[in-house]
């Protein structure tokens, strides 16, 4: 049997939500679109897939879709140099200042469709007869290894496989005996805590559990489904994760690019 190839898996992206908790940056764009040093974080997210073999994106859009369509058709243009030609309406890109070989598909999925339905809809149209496919968020970054987390799927030979994480908590933990303190940890790892890390990779019959309904929600019926089938692995990763959910959290992603040492550029 010939091996499975990570550029033969197509990768929906979730960029279709309102944003709200980041409503500064979303009242102009979506929240994929916010940028992260000079580029959008979902240009990070799709550099980290990109770097370990994944080349096919199918974006799942719906909120402000207009921006992330008009930054990719104008792609090229915004990354090389290039003559237009007023008189004749035309543009001549001299060269391709950019390093991304990626097939970008942009799939329009619902203004207000929830996550389950948006990756069954845009799945309908452009799956095609990929036998197994990955999804994520527009909002999270990390420094895991995708391609291993991908073997890891096909070994364990179940319909899904979620990217297992455990940050340490933002708030600290006091062990008490009584009234005393016996133990104070300001952010402590639960190293035995593991939450979504929102990197998954599913066979194409993991489809059925997901519906076209607009309020069908990924981390609900199906994948609570797919949990009790016994068909879902999680693949532990205990290095750097990260989600832009607050104004907080972007300053401190745009805090680690600037300083150079990023954990999850490539």
């Amino acid at each position: 049997m010939v091996p499975a190839n990570p550029t033969d898996v197509p990768v929906f992206v979730l960029c279709g939500g309102l944003g709200t908790r980041l409503r500064e940056e979303t009242e102009v764009r979506p929240k994929p679109m916010v940028p992260v040093g000079h580029r959008p974080i979902l240009w990070h997210i799709m550099r980290t897939y990109s770097h370990h073999g994944f080349h096919r994106f199918i974006l799942c859009l719906g909120y402000k879709s207009e921006v992330i369509k008009s930054y990719f058709l104008n792609y090229a243009s915004m990354n090389s140099d290039f003559t237009v030609g007023l008189k004749e309406n035309n543009l001549t890109v001299h060269s391709i200042d950019h390093e991304e070989h990626w097939e970008v598909t942009l799939a329009y999925t619902g203004e207000l469709t929830m996550t389950g339905a948006r990756v069954q809809r845009a799945a309908a149209k452009y799956l095609g007869d990929a036998r197994r496919f990955a999804v994520t968020y527009g909002d999270g970054v990390t420094d895991a290894d995708l391609a291993a987390e991908f073997r890891f799927h096909l070994d364990q030979g179940r319909m899904g496989t979620v990217l297992g994480v455990n940050p340490p908590s933002r708030f600290g933990e006091l062990k008490v005996d009584g009234a005393q303190v016996q133990e104070f940890s300001e952010k402590p790892d639960f190293v035995d805590n593991w939450i979504n890390g929102g990197y998954f990779f599913f066979e194409r019959e993991f489809l059925p559990y997901l519906s076209p309904d607009e309020g069908c929600v990924l981390e609900r019926d199906p994948l609570i489904k797919l949990a009790r089938d016994g068909q879902l692995s999680m693949f532990k990763h205990r290095g750097f994760w990260a989600c832009m959910d607050t104004q907080r959290d972007l300053e401190q992603l745009n805090k680690l690019w600037a300083s150079g040492d990023a954990p999850w550029a490539v």
